[in-house]
C-alpha cells in the first residue's frame, strides 16, 4: 500500500462496477446495468455514510445522476445526525463544459462544488455558478488541492463514482484510501466501450499488490475491497 501524506485530506472510497472483462459500460447510448437491486442498495448505505459524492464532468454530462441517498431511513437517520439528507455533490471539470439544467444541479438542496481547472474558471462561474460554488483547482487540475479543500469544507469522507477517467486519476496519484470493486456476470466484449481505468503508472502492481479485505458475492454479483493505504477501514 502506498499514498502521499493524508494530511488535512478525506478519507477517499472508489466505487465502481464492472463486466467481467472489466468495462464499464457498452457502447450504445443506453446506459448499461452492471449492478442489481441488493448491490444499488449497498452503495445507498455506502452513499449515506459519506460528507460528499465526486464524479466527472463527463459522467454529469453523459449519465445525468442525482447522486441522492434514496432510503427514506438513510436520509432520516442522517437528518437526526444535523447532517443533509444526501452528501453534498461535487464534480471536477477541465473545460466547464456543463450544463446548469443536469440534475447535479437542479436536483434536492444538497450544496454542489465544482472545481475547475484555472483557464476554464470563468466559463464554469458564467453557466453554473449560481447554482453551485465553483473553485479553482489548477491548470492542470490538482485533486490534492481539491481534496485540501474538502477537507477544509468539513468533508472527512469522499465517495467517488467515477467515470473512469477520475477514478484513473485519483488511482495514479496514489489518493485512494479503499476501492470497491463489483464484478457482473457477463462480457462487453467492445473494445470502443470505457472501461474501468485506462493506461497509467499505478502504486499497485505485480511486486506491490493491493490488500484484499473483503469477497463478497451480492446476488449474481461479486464485490471485493481492496486496501488502497494504511488508513483503510479493515472492518
Amino acid at each position: 500500500m502506498t499514498g502521499p501524506a493524508t494530511a488535512r485530506r478525506p478519507y477517499v472510497l472508489l466505487s465502481c462496477a464492472t463486466s467481467i472483462d472489466g468495462y464499464i459500460d457498452d457502447a450504445t447510448d443506453e446506459r448499461l446495468m452492471l449492478s442489481n437491486d441488493a448491490d444499488l442498495d449497498r452503495v445507498d448505505e455506502v452513499r449515506a455514510s459519506c460528507d460528499a459524492i465526486l464524479v466527472g464532468a463527463g459522467t454529469v454530462r453523459r449519465d445525468d445522476p442525482r447522486l441522492l441517498v434514496r432510503c427514506d431511513r438513510r436520509r432520516a437517520d442522517r437528518i437526526a445526525r444535523g447532517l443533509p439528507e444526501s452528501p453534498i455533490r461535487v464534480t471536477v471539470t477541465g473545460c466547464g463544459d456543463l450544463d446548469p439544467a443536469a440534475r447535479f444541479f437542479t436536483v434536492g438542496d444538497t450544496e454542489r462544488i465544482v472545481y475547475c481547472a484555472s483557464a476554464a474558471l470563468e466559463k464554469t462561474r458564467h453557466r453554473v455558478g449560481e447554482r453551485a460554488t465553483v473553485v479553482d483547482a489548477g491548470d492542470p487540475i490538482d485533486l490534492s488541492r481539491a481534496l485540501t479543500d474538502l477537507a477544509d469544507r468539513g468533508v472527512r469522507r469522499l465517495l467517488v463514482e467515477g467515470g473512469a477517467l477520475v477514478h484513473g486519476q485519483f488511482l495514479t496519484a496514489g489518493l485512494a484510501d479503499e476501492l470497491h470493486l463489483v464484478v457482473a456476470p457477463f462480457f462487453v466484449g467492445d473494445r470502443r466501450a470505457p472501461r474501468f481505468v485506462g493506461d497509467g503508472r499505478f502504486p499497485w502492481h505485480s511486486a506491490r499488490r493491493a490488500q484484499v479485505v473483503e469477497a463478497r458475492q451480492i446476488g449474481d454479483v461479486v464485490l471485493t475491497r481492496y486496501a488502497l493505504s494504511e488508513r483503510c477501514e479493515l472492518a
